[in-house]
């Protein structure tokens, strides 16, 4: 259980108990609560009301830690996606693995094993990881302007593990087009 044990440290402020890492604020929390909050959520607004608001949050929160993690660590470019990939497979939500990365064209296909969501909700013949769809989007995103490329893309999830027959999940970002 230590392949993708973090490397970053987490600090603890004595006087606020606001924990940091990477130059950034974090809350710590037992993945069954935050699912079954997200479930709770998903029940009263259902899934695709639920997965559009969290595209946009996701989208404009990935655009940010990608942003202060950039000029944190001095990475440009691939190396800032890759390094997002890694913290986001360090922090529980699942393994990410970039099989597909063209930041200059807005294309990217991302791969997800050992989902935090479909650990949650086992086989439910649907996908339940729509939460990450605006993280890849927002990262691509702010990569791509950050070189100064005007691509602007969407992601969404093409398969997930939660349904039948599927061990992992993909997730395509790809240019928008008019």
């Amino acid at each position: 259980m230590g392949s993708h044990a973090p490397e970053m440290p987490i600090l603890v402020d004595d006087n606020t108990g606001v924990w940091m890492t990477d130059a950034l604020p974090m809350l710590y929390v037992p993945r069954h609560f935050f699912v079954n909050n997200h479930m709770a959520i998903e029940e009263e607004l259902g899934a695709d009301r639920y997965a559009e608001i969290l595209y946009k949050a996701g989208y404009k929160s990935a655009w940010y830690w990608c942003e202060k993690e950039a000029e944190a660590h001095g990475l440009s470019g691939d190396a800032v996606f890759e390094h997002y990939m890694k913290r986001l497979s360090q922090r529980g939500w699942g393994i990410f693995t970039i099989e597909n990365l063209n930041i200059r064209e807005g294309y990217a296909r991302v791969r997800l094993d050992h989902s935090a969501f479909v650990y949650q909700y086992g086989k439910v013949n649907r996908k339940v990881d729509y939460m990450f769809t605006g993280w890849f989007a927002g990262a691509m995103d702010q990569i791509a302007e950050s070189l100064g490329y005007s691509v602007k893309t969407k992601a969404e999830q093409t398969q997930c593990a939660a349904e039948e027959g599927v061990e992992y999940g993909v997730f395509e970002v790809a240019p928008i087009t008019a």
